[in-house]
């Protein structure tokens, strides 16, 4: 699955994938994989990214808009 959302989400929040890799204790690539799908999302670190971008775990999902 593609998480085209949370790539959407960092760049209209001006972060660079370090930035977001570093605030979920991770390594870049690692979270460079959750961008592309090649990788999927824990539970833990999605939830770590509604927090910082203030969004519903639906919503990264894809599930809902709002």
């Amino acid at each position: 699955m593609y998480f085209k959302r949370i790539y959407d989400l960092r760049t209209d929040n001006d972060l660079t994938q370090q930035q977001v890799a570093d605030y979920l204790m991770c390594n870049r690539q690692v979270y460079a994989r959750y961008e592309r799908g090649v990788r999927e999302i824990p539970v833990s670190m999605l939830i770590k990214l509604t927090k910082l971008y203030n969004v519903s775990s639906d919503y990264i999902l894809g599930l809902t808009d709002k």
